[in-house]
């Protein structure tokens, strides 16, 4: 794969970033889609309230337009565009719920539940077509197992979903998400390069100039929030990548930040029921940083720093890919 197609890809897809975030920010402003805060968080944040937020419409568009671009028109084209939109929808209803129908928690759960698995059956059915291959590979091993159709499209489905939720949960504190996808999507898309994926080098690629661009505005203090329309389609992006290069379980460890932010939550969560104590001092565990005593920003670059090692290690697993 030419190297030279991702970087243009990136900076064409940084550039749209970079021109629409001025046009789109005033407009989620005059529309008085604000951010709500909450209560029980940080202090700091509570200044945040008001900040425009549904911004992932200028990472998607960005996106949408240098994939379209720049990318060759196969199975796994569609199945990364389907990916990326699809999850990026639900996130979209999501704040679109909270913000204009004033519903601090957006759908209900069983309501992304439903989206998410519609959309977890539309890809199946994409990869069905395609011929896709059901063995799943454990990096840095060559342990290799095929249990079948059977197994392999439910653990895709269950896969998409955590993945989603996974990097939804590390949007929080500003710029920690788009550092941290953009570290990601940078291994990712070596990983695609290694496995001749020209599709997933791409929407790689478009991805990071993407939420670079959007970076530019939501480092700290932040000009816009992405919402969760941002980070659906950052983790329907990150997830279907995984899986047209067959490195799904490689997400463990390059996206690892993301797992023990979602980890983070479950924990909290099943302590509080079972136990009636809290194991964090909030969740996701960024809070938990937060309100020890951290400022956003060193929040934000040692998350990154972790990202990067994180990454470094997962490409050193799959070398040989």
């Amino acid at each position: 794969m030419d190297y030279q197609l991702l970087l243009l890809t990136i900076a064409v897809s940084f550039i749209l970033a970079v021109i629409a975030a001025p046009l789109i920010i005033p407009l989620l402003r005059r529309l008085k889609l604000g951010q709500q805060v909450r209560d029980d968080g940080p202090q700091t944040h509570l200044k945040k309230a008001g900040t425009p937020t549904m911004g992932g419409v200028i990472i998607m568009v960005a996106f949408t337009l240098s994939f379209l671009k720049f990318s060759v028109i196969n199975s796994d084209f569609y199945v990364l565009l389907v990916a990326t939109l699809g999850y990026g929808l639900i996130g979209f209803l999501d704040d679109y719920i909270k913000i204009v129908f004033k519903r601090s928690l957006g759908l209900t759960a069983r309501q992304k539940l439903l989206g998410q698995l519609l959309v977890g059956v539309v890809l199946c059915g994409l990869l069905i077509s395609a011929g896709h291959n059901t063995s799943i590979s454990i990096p840095g091993t060559s342990v290799n197992f095929d249990w079948g159709a059977w197994f392999y499209y439910p653990f895709i489905v269950l896969m998409m979903m955590a993945v989603t939720n996974a990097v939804n949960f590390t949007d929080g504190v500003d710029g920690l998400l788009s550092g941290v996808s953009a570290i990601a999507l940078a291994a990712f898309a070596v990983v695609a390069m290694q496995a001749t994926s020209i599709a997933a080098g791409v929407c790689a690629a478009a991805m990071i100039g993407a939420v670079l661009g959007f970076l530019v505005f939501n480092a700290h203090p932040a000009k816009v929030f992405m919402g969760d329309f941002g980070s659906f389609g950052i983790g329907g992006a990150i997830g279907a990548i995984a899986i047209v290069t067959k490195t799904e379980l490689l997400f463990v460890v390059i996206g690892g930040v993301f797992v023990v932010e979602m980890l983070s939550v479950i924990i909290q969560v099943a302590s509080f029921k079972t136990r009636g104590k809290r194991v964090f001092r909030m969740s996701p565990i960024h809070h938990h940083f937060e309100l020890g005593g951290w400022s956003e920003w060193r929040v934000v670059v040692s998350f990154w720093a972790v990202s990067l090692v994180l990454a470094a290690v997962g490409l050193y697993l799959i070398k040989g890919l």
